[in-house]
This record gives structure tokens, C-alpha cells and sequence, in this order.
């Protein structure tokens, strides 16, 4: 049996990939390439250029391949974005996982493991933040990933179709041995940002707020490495498949680190002094985001592997070091 990889082409689909065919699973991947890489999907996975909101495309893969369970990471995923077009992310969030959920039911696969977001929590009142905390999104990106977390629900009500859905927190870093990582051109992602103002390729980095209510005034946020997120979902895949129930898990590590200490820590890595530029809040950033990781570590057995924010930095620097080479 082989496990369908939506978005495998992408940055954290890649490195889930990697998890994959590293535990012996067999791994077929879905990316229509319109952000992910054709080189980042690692040889030994089946690879098909197609998109998830294809009726007819979905019904060939399935039935030309005996897939057991679907790990969906296939979407857009940029939140200012989001408040520009949004119906471009209810399509390709929303209403394309729609498309896919019922594949899924319709050739019987019963195993669904979806990539959520913290977004879905919005801008909550208590800190960390628990599964049991209201959603109340934001961004029409948050709202279009909570609206699939409520078609799972129901669908898994009504079918036999288990799934689970991992809430991200900021997710970051890149494959230990440098094999993949975050090559988006205009990525935001603070550590990818400040990596590239450490090689030169950005004259400044700018800091949005030094204001807030946190230990140095600067925001705050639970960082996750992209590898050990990747092995979240292979333990999830586990838990399906050995009858584990239905639910949603944060995935963060519990604490989290402001963005100066970002800041030192990419200039002490990197061995560069980088000009910061210090400028007003932002519009919808939140002081402080850190996730209750408890759920995840006790229902799933999740122990990191790389939560240290210098072995996250380090990981990412050297990627974005070779991407930069590339070009």
C-alpha cells in the first residue's frame, strides 16, 4: 500500500517525503508545481503533476494506485495574501480538499492526515494555546484551513474515514543533511528572511514592533523544525492505522522565541552582523503565539528530535547557503 503525499513537492510536503521512504513506506506524490519543486521530491517516490481540485485526475490516481492513507499538504498558505483574494484560497484550501476528502471516500481510503494551521485559533486570549481553545481565524487563510478541519468532522461522522489534523505553529529550518528546504522566492518566514540578510542577498532586516508585552518587546513565537514536524505526521499515519481515534494535535514545541533572539541567534550561526531595521507593528500580529504541544507528546509519543533554536538556524543557513550557490 502507498501513502499519497498532496503538495510533496513543497516545502514541508518534501521533507515528509524523506520521512516516508526513510520508514520504508511507499510514497506517491501530487503536486500541480505551481510553488513546489520537481527536484525537491526525492528519488524513490512516484511522482504526478495534477491538482487536487481534478475530479477525473484524482479518480485515475486512485485507481492506478493502491493508496491506503493521504497526508494533504496541498494549498496556499500566505495570509496577507489571503485577505486580498480570498476566494482563491477557498478554492485551492477549501473547496479543492473537498474535492479530495470525497476521492477519498469514494475509493475507500480511510486514513487522512491534514495540514491545519494556529491560524484557525485567531488572535486567542490564553496562552499557551490548548486544542480546546475556540477558533476564531482572522485571515481568510485561517478561515479556509478550519473549514476543511469541519468537513473532516463531518465527513468522518458520516464514512468510514478516520483522519487527523495538525495545527502548525512557524515552522522552519531545513533537512538535516541538506537535502531539501524552503526555496520559495518570496517566502516570509523570519529565519529564512534573516538568513538571507546574513548572506547578503537582503540590504536590512526589519523588526515590525518592539512594543509588545514580551520579555525584550519584540513578538513572540513557538518555532517548530520542519523535520520533526514531518515526523508528527508519520506518528499520526501510525495512530490511524493502528485504530487510533479521530482528532486535531498542535503541533509546536511549547515554547517559543522572540524575534530578536531570532536575530542573534542567525548572526551567531552565521558569523555575520547584519543591519536590523526597527519599524512600527504590523497590522494582525499578535504579541505572543506558543503552543500547549501536551496532546501531541501523550496521544502520539512525539519527542523532538531538533528543538534547539541555534540546530533549527544552522539548518536553515545552510540551505539557504546552497540555494544562494545555485543561482
Amino acid at each position: 500500500m502507498a501513502t499519497l503525499v498532496t503538495g510533496g513537492a513543497g516545502y514541508i510536503g518534501s521533507h515528509m517525503v524523506l520521512d516516508l521512504l526513510a520508514a520504508g513506506e511507499k510514497v506517491v506524490v501530487y503536486d500541480n508545481l505551481t510553488t513546489g519543486f520537481r527536484d525537491a521530491v526525492a528519488p524513490g517516490a512516484t511522482f504526478i503533476k495534477g491538482d487536487v481540485g481534478d475530479e477525473a485526475a484524482l479518480d485515475k490516481l486512485f485507481t492506478s494506485h493502491d493508496i491506503d492513507a493521504v497526508i494533504h499538504f496541498a494549498g496556499s498558505i500566505v495570509v496577507p495574501e489571503s485577505v486580498v483574494d480570498p476566494l482563491k484560497y477557498y478554492r485551492n484550501n477549501t473547496a479543492n480538499s473537498r474535492t479530495l476528502i470525497e476521492a477519498c471516500v469514494r475509493h475507500g481510503v480511510a486514513r487522512f492526515i491534514f495540514s491545519s494551521t494556529a491560524a484557525v485559533y485567531g488572535d486567542p486570549a490564553v496562552m499557551p494555546i490548548a486544542e480546546t481553545e475556540p477558533c476564531a481565524p482572522v485571515s481568510p487563510y485561517g478561515t479556509s484551513k478550519w473549514m476543511t478541519e469541519l468537513m473532516l468532522a463531518d465527513v468522518a461522522a458520516a464514512h468510514e474515514l478516520n483522519y487527523i489534523a495538525l495545527r502548525y505553529f512557524n515552522v522552519a529550518g531545513a533537512d538535516p543533511e541538506g537535502r531539501v528546504g524552503q526555496s520559495t522566492a518570496n517566502a516570509t518566514h523570519l529565519i529564512k528572511v534573516a538568513c538571507q540578510a546574513a548572506l547578503g542577498l537582503r540590504p536590512a532586516l526589519s523588526v515590525f514592533g518592539t512594543d509588545y508585552d514580551t520579555p525584550d518587546g519584540t513578538g513572540l513565537r513557538d518555532y517548530i523544525h520542519v523535520a520533526d514536524l514531518a515526523k508528527a505526521h508519520r506518528l499520526a499515519l501510525a495512530w490511524l492505522r493502528d485504530g487510533g481515534a479521530s482528532g486535531i494535535m498542535n503541533c509546536g514545541y511549547g515554547d517559543g522565541f522572540s524575534v530578536m533572539q531570532v536575530i542573534d541567534a542567525v548572526k551567531r550561526v552565521s558569523g555575520v552582523d547584519f543591519t536590523v531595521k526597527i519599524e512600527g507593528r504590523r497590522a494582525g500580529d499578535s504579541p505572543k503565539v506558543v503552543a500547549d504541544a501536551g496532546k501531541i507528546r501523550e496521544t502520539l509519543g512525539w519527542v523532538p528530535d531538533y528543538a534547539d533554536l541555534d540546530t533549527i538556524v544552522w539548518h536553515a543557513f545552510a540551505w539557504e547557503k546552497n540555494l544562494s550557490q545555485k543561482h
